[in-house]
């Protein structure tokens, strides 16, 4: 599966939403794309805490 790539279905992954009519391989690709999403979002907290390091640094 493409990272970029949407999760199949009918519609996407909401918090919360009813999760008992969708099979075991939907819901495993859902946990797929959800931990690639939560790494995305780490490596951009990573990014911007160095960024943000960097420039306290500069004013010390």
């Amino acid at each position: 599966m493409d990272d970029d790539e949407p999760i199949r279905g009918n519609r996407p992954h909401e918090v919360g939403m009813v999760l008992e009519a969708m099979s075991v391989d939907e819901l495993s690709e859902r946990i797929e794309v959800l931990r690639r999403e939560i790494e995305r979002l780490e490596v951009e907290i990573n990014k911007k805490s160095a960024s943000r390091s960097a420039a306290e640094n500069v004013f010390k």
